[in-house]
C-alpha cells in the first residue's frame, strides 16, 4: 500500500513507543531472572550441593542463562528498533506538518495527492489584473520557468511548489523508512526450541549490526566518543533508565570499552557483547578468528564459573576483535576499592586461549595477594593494544620497536583517566604494572600528557627497559618505582641498540637460546638495555626488589624461558609476587629488597 500524507499525519508514534516499552519490559525482566539464575541459584548451588544431580542443575541453569541472555539482548534491539523508528517518523511527521502549516497560513489547497493549489497574485504588466491561480504537483516545473518578460510571475508559484515538494519529501522519506524497518523487524525472530546455539548468536550479531546501522541518527551520534572519560561518566549519569538500557542492547561494543563509564555498567555490556563476538566468529575458519575465539570462549567459561570462595569477582571491562584482540578484565570492582592495580603484558600477548589462561591468573593471583595486605583492593589484567609478537624468521621487527608502545601507552592513559574518574574513594591508590614490553609500554604512557593518571606507583619486572635513563624520569619519584628481574630472564638482558649487532641478528634468525648460548644476547656493556638503561641497575635509580633467580635458559633439561614468566606466580616466585603485592596494596615498605646490578 502507498503512503498517503494524510496517513503520515495521522500516524500515531506513541502506539510504536508503547510497544517498544512493552519489549523492554520483557528485556528487562529476561536480564532479572539471569541475574538471579547468576548471582543467587548458581552460587548456593555450587556452595551446597554435591554429586551428579547438582552438576546436572548446574548444566541446565547455566542453559537458561544463556537463553536468557538471548532473550534480553533481542528483546532490547526490538524495543531500540521500534522507538528508533518512532523517532525518524516523527521527524518526518514534523516536516510534514510544518509544509501543511505554511500552506494554511498562505490558503493554499494541499490534495490527497500532494499537488498544492494556490489562488491568484501579483498583478499583470499590461492589465495590471491578479495573475491566475493554479496548481504545483511533484516535478512540475512551474516557477522554474523563465517569464517572458511580458508577463510577470505569480509570486504564489515558486511557494506553491516548495510546498508540494517538501509534502512529497517527508512521505517518500517515511515510506523509506518504513520498508527498512520492516525488513529489519522480520529479521529479529528467533528459532524453535528450548536451547539457543552458537548459530543463533551469530544470526543475533547480525541482528545487532542491522539495528545499529539503522538507529544512527537515534543513538549512536548521542555516544561522546571524543569526550574526556570525566564528561562520559557525566553523560552517563544524565542519561535516563530507558535510554541506558537501549545503549547496552544496541551498542554493548562501544559502552563497554568507554573510558569513563561505571565498571558495573562495562562489565554488563562486555558480557553481553561476549556473546556477540562469539557469534560473529563462529564458523569462520581463518587462524585468526579461530585463535580468537578459543580465547573468548575461555574468558566466558570463567565468568560462567563464578568466583571460588575467597576470590573477588570478575569484571570484564573491554573485550574486542580488533587487531590481535582486546580484553581487560578486573578482579575486585575498580570503582569501589582504595587499590587498584592495572597489569600490562608485552611479546607474544594477544586474545588467545593463553592470554586468558595466564594472564587472568596473574591478575588474579595479584588480586587476592593484594587483598592480604588490604580488603579493598582489585588487580586488572589490560590488553588494550597490540603487542608485539615473536619475529617469524627475519619477519616482523616491532618488538624491537617503540611504536606499539607509543599507540598503547595513549591507549593505557585514556583507561587509567577513566579509572579515576569513576573511582569512588576520594584518594585511590593506583599501580601500574608492565611486564616484558609492556613495561616499555607503560615507559610510553609516562611520557605522554603529563603522566599516567591518577598513577602513584609503577612496577617493573621482565623488562628490557622502559625508554627512559632514570627513574625519576617516570613521573612518580623514584623511590615509587618498584623493580624486578629474574637472574635467568633472558628479556632483562636483552643489549643496547648499539651493542653486538651480530646478537641482535642471531636473536631474530635463530632464537633467543641460540644467541644467548653464543654469548652475544648477554649485556657485557654496563647497563645498557635495548629501550634505555637496566631497570635494575643502580644507575636507573628505581627500588630493586627480590625475586627468584628462576630457570636456567640452558639445562640438561633442554631451553626453559620460564624464568620470564614467573613474576606473578605465588606458587613459582612467592617472594616476586608478594612484593608485587605489597606495592599494589600501598605497604611498599615492607618488599623485600634486592641489591641493584
Amino acid at each position: 500500500m502507498t503512503l498517503t500524507w494524510a496517513q503520515l499525519r495521522d500516524l500515531k508514534c506513541g502506539e510504536l513507543e508503547g510497544a517498544a516499552d512493552g519489549w523492554g519490559k520483557a528485556s528487562n525482566r529476561a536480564d532479572a531472572g539471569r541475574d538471579r539464575i547468576e548471582t543467587q541459584l548458581l552460587t548456593g548451588l555450587r556452595g551446597t550441593q554435591r554429586g551428579a544431580a547438582a552438576d546436572a542443575a548446574v548444566g541446565r541453569l547455566k542453559q537458561l542463562s544463556r537463553n536468557l541472555s538471548y532473550v534480553y539482548t533481542e528483546c532490547g534491539l526490538l524495543r531500540t528498533t521500534l522507538n528508533s523508528l518512532a523517532h525518524e517518523l516523527r521527524l518526518q511527521q514534523r516536516a510534514l506538518r510544518e509544509a501543511l502549516d505554511d500552506a494554511e497560513f498562505l490558503k493554499f489547497t494541499v490534495h490527497a495527492d500532494g499537488s498544492v493549489t494556490y489562488p491568484a497574485a501579483g498583478e499583470g504588466l499590461i492589465d495590471g489584473k491578479p495573475l491566475p491561480g493554479g496548481t504545483a504537483s511533484v516535478g512540475s516545473l512551474l516557477g522554474l520557468l523563465p517569464p517572458s518578460g511580458l508577463v510577470a510571475p505569480n509570486p504564489n508559484v515558486a511557494k506553491a511548489q516548495d510546498i508540494a515538494d517538501r509534502v512529497a519529501k517527508a512521505v517518500r522519506t517515511a515510506a523509506e523508512i518504513d520498508w527498512r524497518y520492516a525488513r529489519i523487524l522480520r529479521q529479529l525472530r528467533a528459532e524453535e526450541g528450548l536451547k539457543v546455539p552458537d548459530a543463533t548468536w551469530t544470526d543475533a550479531a547480525g541482528d545487532a549490526a542491522a539495528v545499529r546501522d539503522a538507529a544512527r541518527g537515534y543513538l549512536r551520534d548521542g555516544i561522546p566518543r571524543d569526550a574526556s572519560p570525566a564528561e562520559r561518566k557525566a553523560w552517563w549519569a544524565g542519561l535516563t533508565d530507558e535510554q541506558r538500557e537501549e545503549y547496552l542492547a544496541v551498542y554493548p561494543d562501544q559502552i563497554g570499552n568507554l573510558d569513563g563509564i561505571p565498571a558495573v555498567v562495562r562489565d554488563a555490556a562486555n558480557r553481553d557483547n561476549l556473546q556477540l563476538l562469539m557469534g560473529k566468529l563462529e564458523g569462520r575458519d581463518d587462524e585468526k578468528s579461530e585463535t580468537q575465539l578459543a580465547g573468548l570462549r575461555e574468558i566466558d567459561r570463567q565468568l560462567r564459573e563464578g568466583n571460588k570462595p575467597g576470590e573477588p569477582p570478575m569484571y570484564l571491562l573491554g573485550i574486542g576483535d580488533e587487531g590481535n584482540g582486546r580484553a581487560i578484565v578486573s578482579f575486585g570492582n575498580p570503582d569501589t576499592a582504595r587499590n587498584v592495580s592495572a597489569y600490562v603484558p608485552g611479546l607474544n600477548t594477544s586474545l588467545d586461549e593463553d592470554f586468558a589462561k595466564d594472564d587472568l591468573k596473574r591478575a588474579r593471583d595479584t588480586a587476592i595477594g593484594t587483598r592480604i595486605h588490604d580488603s579493598s583492593s582489585a588487580a586488572i589484567v589490560w590488553l588494550g593494544y597490540d603487542a608485539p609478537q615473536s619475529p617469524d624468521g627475519m619477519g616482523s621487527l616491532d618488538v624491537m620497536g617503540d611504536e606499539r608502545a607509543e599507540k598503547g601507552g595513549r591507549a593505557f592513559n585514556g583507561f587509567m583517566s577513566g579509572l579515576s574518574a569513576t573511582n569512588e574513594n576520594r584518594d585511590p591508590h593506583l599501580t601500574a604494572i608492565g611486564h616484558s614490553y609492556g613495561s616499555r609500554t607503560v615507559g610510553a604512557a609516562t611520557q605522554q600528557g603529563g603522566g599516567i593518571p591518577g598513577v602513584d606507583d609503577i612496577v617493573l619486572v621482565g623488562s628490557p627497559g622502559v625508554g627512559v635513563d632514570r627513574a625519576e624520569d617516570l613521573g612518580v619519584g623514584k623511590d615509587h618505582v618498584f623493580v624486578g628481574a629474574a637472574e635467568h630472564d633472558v628479556v632483562t638482558k636483552l643489549p643496547s641498540k648499539q651493542q653486538s649487532a651480530a646478537g641482535v641478528v642471531g636473536l631474530i634468525a635463530a632464537g633467543p637460546a641460540a644467541a644467548y648460548a653464543a654469548g652475544d644476547i648477554a649485556d657485557e656493556g654496563g647497563d645498557d638495555l635495548w629501550f634505555g638503561k637496566d631497570p635494575a641497575s643502580e644507575s636507573f635509580g628505581a627500588r630493586r626488589f627480590q625475586v627468584d633467580e628462576g630457570p636456567r635458559l640452558i639445562s640438561g633439561k633442554g631451553i626453559s624461558f620460564d624464568a620470564h614468566s614467573h613474576y606473578f606466580d605465588p606458587r613459582r616466585d612467592s617472594v616476586s609476587a608478594n612484593n608485587i603485592a605489597l606495592v599494589a596494596a600501598g605497604r611498599s615498605s615492607k618488599l623485600k629488597a634486592e641489591e641493584y646490578r
